[in-house]
């Protein structure tokens, strides 16, 4: 039986096959462009287009496949050369540290990392135990789940919001031993938030926007969505959950004490954790890699072939020459070494390169400048004997908020109901990272344990085993967390057409900054323009 589809497919092959007699390669492709087989040469890509390279774009325009020297095996390099060398590109990847996935850091039993300043841990884990050092969530519309189903990559749900963590803002009246549940916190925001624009119906000056149906419909949402009591006042509920929770027959359980008056509620400024649960990066459902976000990049790895990725060879210098690009390194040897190769992708921070032996100029070097990765970030893993957070404290997941200068404490999305488990004791930003990282390794670990006390009791120091943390912007290789870029400047745009044989990829290189998917992006642009400039020239 012969479908549409196949009709179609035939149509065009013998269509294609007619234009290729006595054409030019570059009159053939533009066909292939016309009859949605290849890239156009419409220029840049733009926003979310991608249009990938296919095999097909050489065999059928009789071009030779290219050489490309690929500089940084994080998500951004290994993604460019896991499209390009679908596509038939010759790919060597160039990474300067011991292993690849870059920012995106999984740490096991085992692993070592030594800082900028030589203070080097080695991690002291259970079976099975790890800590995400760097990223640790991916949202489901974002385009790294595509390439966790095109790899094969199992995952699982990562818990981003839990309404039973806690919420612990010690300037604003939170004390030692008393956090809030989030659950609770929220109830007492919104109800009392419901009760204020009730009343605001009720004052004339909605007159004008609203009519008298609008307002009921209004206030019926607002006894809903603030567990209103009949008259619209806010006097609490179940929804805040309970001391004890209700068993069976007439056990109906003890509700909390509270809520506190609305000027309480408010000077504890609780509300400011509620606007992530929308937030359209951070929302929930969430995902992770089974086994640590790393995994991702053994499996690109697998897919590049091992024998293309080169460890330990980190990158001196980048120079365009009248046949492509000349890419200098220190192998894993020590000995210095050069590949030549048709063109370059490099994703390597733009603060590193301007160190580089490069000719792309002066002007290529200043808008590098302006992205360079200085933001301090740090977190610290806590491996405990129980998972006391668990058992105490009925947490399952989730993120505990505070305003000490550990900012968040993760729980596990893995490995619920076993003996052991891991915390991320802190995962904080800006001074309060670079606090952290001033100190020595057992130092992070005593202050950490000290103010997480405070919300988790005395188990979160006795049941202590092990700890290893991280400061970014001491990481050799990487030093900072991430860069958010201005992509209307003329500098993004300069960086965005490449210097000569040479082409920029990275999260820094996307209007999403500081996540995968920004890096993935970056590789998908730079790889389209890439393979445009090569089926059109």
């Amino acid at each position: 039986m012969v479908t549409d589809e196949m009709t179609i497919g035939v149509s065009r092959r013998n269509f294609l096959q007619a234009v290729g007699v006595g054409s030019s390669a570059g009159v053939m492709f533009a066909t292939m462009g016309a009859v949605g087989l290849a890239p156009t040469a419409a220029g840049q890509p733009k926003n979310e287009s991608w249009s990938p390279p296919r095999e097909s774009d050489f065999t059928l325009t009789g071009r030779s496949r290219k050489k490309v020297v690929v500089v940084g095996a994080g998500p951004a390099g290994l993604a460019s050369a896991y499209e390009l060398q679908k596509a038939g590109y010759k790919v060597t990847v160039l990474e300067a540290r011991h292993r690849v996935g870059g920012r995106t850091l999984t740490i096991r039993d085992g692993d070592s990392e030594t800082d900028v300043n030589g203070v080097r841990q080695t991690a002291r884990f259970g079976d099975g135990i790890y800590m995400n050092a760097g990223a640790g969530r991916i949202a489901q519309w974002m385009v790294t789940m595509d390439y966790l189903r095109e790899l094969g990559v199992p995952y699982e749900v990562f818990t981003n919001a839990n309404a039973d963590a806690y919420l612990y803002n010690e300037r604003t009246g939170s004390t030692p031993g008393n956090p809030t549940r989030y659950r609770t916190a929220k109830a007492d925001v919104f109800g009392y938030t419901s009760e204020l624009l009730t009343l605001a119906t009720d004052q004339g000056a909605l007159d004008q926007k609203l009519t008298a149906a609008d307002k009921e419909n209004l206030r019926s949402f607002l006894r809903s969505w603030g567990s209103l009591k009949a008259d619209g006042t806010y006097q609490g509920g179940s929804n805040r959950g309970f001391s004890e929770y209700p068993s069976a027959w007439n056990e109906h359980g003890t509700p909390l004490a509270g809520p506190g008056s609305v000027s309480e509620v408010l000077a504890s400024r609780m509300g400011q954790y509620f606007p992530f649960e929308i937030n359209w990066e951070q929302s929930m459902l969430m995902f992770q890699p089974k086994g640590g976000m790393d995994t991702t990049y053994d499996y690109f790895v697998r897919a590049i072939g091992k024998q293309n990725v080169h460890l330990d060879s980190p990158v001196t210098g980048v120079r365009n020459t009248s046949s492509g690009v000349t890419v200098s390194y220190t192998a894993k040897n020590g000995k210095p070494r050069e590949i030549d190769a048709d063109f370059a992708i490099v994703s390597a921070p733009a603060g590193l390169m301007r160190g580089w032996e490069t000719n792309w100029g002066p002007d290529i070097d200043a808008a590098l400048g302006e992205f360079a990765l200085g933001s301090p970030a740090g977190k610290i893993g806590l491996q405990y004997r129980s998972r006391f957070w668990e058992d105490d404290h009925r947490i399952y997941g989730g993120i505990t908020e505070t305003d000490m200068d550990l900012a968040h404490i993760w729980y596990p999305s893995y490995g619920y109901g076993e003996r052991k488990g891991l915390l991320v004791g802190y995962y904080n930003t800006g001074t309060n990272a670079r606090t952290y990282a001033d100190m020595a390794p057992k130092q992070r670990e005593l202050r950490a344990v000290e103010q997480g006390v405070k919300i988790h009791g005395a188990k979160y120091r006795t049941e202590l085993e092990s700890s290893f943390s991280i400061a970014w912007h001491k990481v050799p290789y990487i030093e900072g967390a991430w860069a958010y870029p201005n992509t209307e400047s003329s500098r993004f745009k300069q960086l965005q057409q490449g210097a000569g044989n040479v082409y920029f990829a990275g999260d820094w290189m996307s209007e999403v900054s500081a996540w995968q998917h920004g890096a993935f992006w970056g590789a998908r642009y730079a790889v389209q323009a890439l393979h445009t400039r090569v089926m059109t020239t």
